[in-house]
């Protein structure tokens, strides 16, 4: 994997969840920051709402909408209108002033900047109303429009939040210490921040490994499957290499320090995903772009009314100013802020309901568009444990039965994973004495005064013992692991186990093929196993072997091909993928760092969940663009007449009129996002 210089290292793009300058700084504050701006804006909305109260009791319009435009007038209450509306307008106004500004150096106008466009022109017509100049004042108007705003976008941030967890969970697979041999041979636990390429550590069994590094003495089975993807624990002895994060098995183990710190294995799969994360598709979501249209609708609308009024009337520049503002405020509805926020929190509520997790709305909505999922093997579409798939008997006198019985009894004394896949398919087993393990090789016992022994396909052949079998080739051709089972001497059976494929996948691959996606698989694992499970399960293309690093990359050459892509996996190898991908979909039983990295989590480990995920996606996506509508519609019907076109009718939208059409289409949209459903 190549490495990535610190200096780099620290200007890594966006963040995902706050859009800020992703820096060293900002990813070690990480979640507080975002949990901070979350608790920030549910903050500004609840003050804002307090001082909206009043101030809906002191706006004109509102008391001649309920009959008490005289009763609840006095002197001076304009003014102190005035210092409470400038309150909610600078404070809770605050956090679309400041995306306005980052829409501007960008020049992606969006949802911020027609919400400060239509705020902030309501502010200064009122606030000059007030102090003199002919009209009404539209107080009421933007702090309700505020405070909308804000519980929209607090609901929308708390639906992403957690989008760059990733990064946090990578750091938690390393342990805090090693057992550093000391230069008089002594060993000390000593933080891993302590350790230089060169020392020496002790793994004892069972141990995640602490640092890259090779081992000099002992020798051991690594559990690598959340790293590589490998789904065989690897027999490592003198001169193997060892990664930082994976777990040792029953062995004792020196290993000399050879990478430590951003050249690590680890260190350099955390670079990959916060380069993914940062180069990530930046497609705007379906509101910004509504957004960007209205803003362009509300200044030219705005400006065109102003100079239609001063040049072609004689009402005078109060009356075309007045008519003006009322066109940018109007433009940005109040429905607009509610329209996907809640649908996005019905959405959220209900895919949960459904053993969905949407943690990145944006790449969420692109699901729809899905034409390409790529599946990881391990954990995925297989369930990552061995199971016996076929028992070759090589000797007349013994039976499957006899051969699966005299295997399981030897190796229910070891704890390797396909120890265990054997004894897990035995009924029965015998008494065995003498019990011994030959490393890298098998294990050996005695079994009814037999000498029996269950050993790799390499062992045979040291021991000179013909192995030529039509069957026992054809499925060592297919990538299964075989052991060989030997009694005094004489080879009398063979057991083939694979890493399961879950009951649910073959059904899966039918249905996304059936909606017309194309469906891969990429792995760390060999070639032979990835064939098999491509051919067993119907898949349309395969890449085995695979690299993280590599796996990234490979998603980027798929995307360069035009293709919507969706990745699902499970394990650490998987991360740079996922969050490479247009949309990352994580196994739930997956490892932390996985599920991080994704832009949804399947919590039930189904692959067939992520079918109704893009079925979830267009079902939402088009609720979104009915609410969208509704908002459209309002703007539609409401600017032309808020312009004058129909005032030599007699025909003009007075505040109060404003009101009630705001909240018909508020309600319209309340309404409609409660019917969002599941089309399975």
């Amino acid at each position: 994997m190549e490495h990535m210089d610190h200096e780099d290292h620290d200007k890594m793009g966006e963040c995902v969840v706050c859009g800020g300058e992703l820096t060293e700084e900002h990813r070690m504050e990480g979640r507080h920051v975002h949990s901070g701006m979350i608790d920030d804006l549910k903050k500004r909305f609840w003050i804002s709402l307090l001082f909206t109260i009043p101030i809906l009791i002191l706006s004109p319009s509102i008391q001649g909408l309920v009959g008490l435009s005289n009763s609840l007038r006095f002197t001076g209450d304009l003014y102190l209108l005035f210092v409470l509306s400038s309150i909610v307008y600078f404070y809770g106004g605050y956090p679309f002033f400041k995306g306005f500004f980052k829409e501007i150096k960008s020049k992606t106008p969006g949802m911020d900047m027609l919400i400060s466009v239509a705020i902030t022109s309501a502010y200064l017509y009122s606030s000059a109303v007030v102090f003199g100049l002919n009209g009404d004042v539209f107080f009421w108007e933007l702090v309700t429009l505020i405070d909308i705003m804000l519980i929209g976008h607090w609901l929308e941030m708390r639906s992403v939040m957690g989008a760059s967890r990733a990064l946090e969970e990578l750091v938690k697979l390393m342990p805090s210490s090693a057992h550093k041999i000391m230069s008089d041979g002594s060993t000390m636990d000593v933080p891993l921040d302590e350790l230089s390429v060169g020392d020496n550590v002790v793994i004892k069994p069972g141990e995640k490994v602490p640092v890259d590094g090779e081992i000099i003495r002992g020798n051991t089975s690594i559990d690598e499957s959340m790293l590589t993807g490998e789904s065989e624990p690897l027999f490592k002895e003198n001169g193997a290499g060892v990664i930082g994060g994976s777990i040792n098995g029953d062995g004792s183990v020196t290993v000399e320090i050879k990478k430590t710190g951003n050249d690590s294995f680890l260190s350099q799969v955390i670079t990959l995903v916060e380069e993914a994360q940062a180069t990530k598709s930046k497609t705007q979501n379906l509101a910004d772009r509504f957004a960007t249209w209205l803003t362009i609708i509300a200044l030219s609308g705005g400006f065109i009314t102003l100079l239609v009024w001063l040049g072609v009337t004689n009402y005078g520049f109060e009356f075309a100013l007045e008519r003006a503002v009322t066109v940018m405020v109007i433009t940005c509805p109040h429905a607009l802020g509610l329209a996907v926020p809640l649908v996005v929190a019905v959405s959220t509520s209900l895919s949960a309901r459904n053993g969905l997790l949407i943690r990145n709305r944006t790449s969420f909505e692109r699901s729809r568009d899905i034409n390409a999922i790529i599946f990881d093997k391990t954990g995925t579409l297989t369930e990552g444990k061995f199971g016996i798939t076929d028992i070759v008997p090589l000797s007349s006198e013994y039976h499957e039965n006899d051969v699966l019985k005299y295997a399981a009894s030897l190796e229910s004394y070891s704890e390797h994973p396909i120890a265990k896949g054997v004894v897990n398919s035995a009924k029965e087993t015998f008494d065995v004495e003498d019990f011994k393990s030959i490393p890298g090789k098998g294990i050996h016992g005695k079994i009814n005064t037999k000498n029996v022994e269950v050993v790799s396909p390499g062992y045979l052949k040291e021991l000179n013992l013909d192995i030529s079998n039509e069957t026992v080739d054809k499925l060592l051709s297919e990538g299964k692991t075989i052991v060989f089972v030997i009694i005094d001497g004489e080879l009398k059976g063979a057991i083939a186990l694979a890493d399961i494929i879950r009951e649910e996948s073959k059904e899966a691959i039918k249905k996304f093929k059936d909606m017309g996606v194309q469906c891969m698989m990429i792995t760390g694992d060999r070639k032979e196993v990835a064939k098999w499970v491509s051919k067993e399960i119907g898949l349309d293309k395969y890449y085995a072997e695979v690299l993280p690093q590599e796996k990234a990359k490979k998603v980027r050459e798929i995307q360069s091909e035009g293709l919507v892509v969706a990745m699902t996996g499970d394990g650490i190898n998987d991360a740079p993928a996922l969050a490479q991908a247009d949309v990352g979909i994580a196994i739930g039983a997956g490892t932390d760092v996985a599920i991080e990295a994704a832009d949804v989590v399947l919590l039930r480990n189904n692959p067939l969940d992520a079918v109704y995920i893009i079925k979830l996606a267009k079902s939402t996506y088009k609720k979104m663009f009915q609410n969208l509508a509704w908002g459209a519609g309002y703007n539609i019907f409401a600017i032309p007449i808020a312009a004058g076109v129909l005032y030599s009718f007699g025909i003009l939208i007075t505040p109060a009129e404003g009101v009630i059409l705001m909240s018909l289409s508020t309600i319209i949209v309340a309404f409609n996002s409660r019917t969002l459903k599941i089309k399975k």
